[in-house]
């Protein structure tokens, strides 16, 4: 069991970049594959990055390839989304999610646990 807090959240103009936090306070955080989903109102959740437990694969959804970057810090139990180059349709609430195992998983049904979420919100 993993408790996921997600921070980083905020308004920016297009162009611009903000980066969101997820942590948790166990220990076991650093056995979890980590994903970030992202909805904006009226739209189904979609995929947009996933980190393996190690840090050593990633993978991105298509429309934030090239833009976004995940990483994770295991000493500070926590998983970065770098997102460069924002744009208004980056607007939702971003939410990462854990899964504990060594693969890479891209659907939001993989995973086990979930945190509240962060609003990203991008203005033209």
């Amino acid at each position: 069991q993993v408790h996921l807090v997600e921070s980083g959240g905020g308004l920016v103009q297009a162009g611009g970049s903000l980066r969101v936090s997820c942590t948790a306070p166990e220990s076991t955080f650093k056995h979890y594959a980590i994903g970030w989903f992202r909805q904006a109102p009226g739209k189904e959740r979609e995929f947009v990055s996933a980190i393996n437990w190690s840090g050593g694969s990633t993978d991105y959804g298509a429309s934030v390839k090239g833009r976004f970057a995940i990483s994770r810090d295991i000493a500070k139990n926590t998983v970065y989304l770098q997102m460069d180059s924002l744009q208004p349709e980056d607007t939702a609430v971003y939410s990462c999610a854990a899964v504990i195992g060594y693969g890479l998983f891209t659907h939001a049904d993989m995973y086990d646990h979930w945190g509240q979420g962060t609003q990203v919100t991008v203005s033209s």
